[in-house]
């Protein structure tokens, strides 16, 4: 499994907000084992997220998609993706009646049409009831490829990928990864990374150096089957 995360929004896209959901998902995939080879930020416009997931699905078979679940017309994702897997939307009995439960809370009695969208979702796929808010995600399988479709707002997002979309990936994922962060202290970058230099070519674990704010770090990780075997010295 090799994961690619694709997170859509304009206002990510021209800086007006910390992407920090691709941080979160960045750090949660690691531990559970899946490699991410690259991160993709695309704006709300249906051709780009179109030709986004095009290349993430190139060069990934797991695409972990944030953002355009809204009730807004610029909030396209689901829309996108649905189309991307030939599949029609049909309204979710249950995402429905979440909408309208979580509205009148809010004092809303009667459902817009634009809130009433965010019911549809693709045929087949497998929906994540949202209890944080009124958008839904899904998870969409066919043909070697998987799309797990989380909305934007972080606090939703970290509930439903721990909610949810880790279950399924602990589920699919056959091996563990392990990470840690050595600082270095009394030499700088250049002098550390020499100082190791036979261990920077290795494939399994990995080894790298990085400049800190004052001091510099040695970065390894390792893939293994089992956290037992990772830690098991060879």
């Amino acid at each position: 499994m090799i994961a690619e995360i694709l997170c859509v929004g304009t206002e990510l896209l021209l800086g007006e907000i910390v992407n920090t959901n691709a941080q979160y998902l960045a750090k949660e995939l690691a531990k559970l084992g899946v490699p991410i080879h690259y991160q993709t930020v695309v704006g709300d416009n249906g051709d780009r997220i179109k030709a986004a997931l095009d290349i993430a699905f190139s060069r990934a078979n797991l695409v972990v998609i944030t953002g355009g679940l809204g009730p807004t017309k610029d909030d396209l994702t689901k829309e996108i993706l649905a189309d991307y897997f030939h599949r029609p939307l049909l309204l979710d009995p249950k995402a429905d009646e979440d909408i309208r439960n979580r509205l009148k809370k809010y004092g809303h009695h009667k459902v817009s049409e634009s809130n009433r969208k965010q019911a549809f979702m693709p045929e087949g796929a497998t929906i994540l009831y949202n209890d944080w808010g009124t958008a839904p995600g899904c998870i969409i399988e066919e043909q070697g490829k998987t799309a797990i479709l989380l909305p934007g707002p972080p606090g939703e997002m970290q509930h439903l990928f721990q909610k949810a979309a880790e279950i399924y990936i602990k589920e699919k994922s056959t091996q563990t990864f392990l990470s840690y962060n050595i600082q270095i202290e009394g030499v700088g970058e250049s002098m550390a990374a020499d100082r190791i230099d036979h261990l920077l070519d290795l494939s399994n674990p990995t080894v790298a150096t990085y400049a800190g704010k004052k001091e510099p770090y040695v970065f390894a990780s390792i893939a293994a089957a089992t956290d037992q075997e990772s830690i098991t010295p060879h």
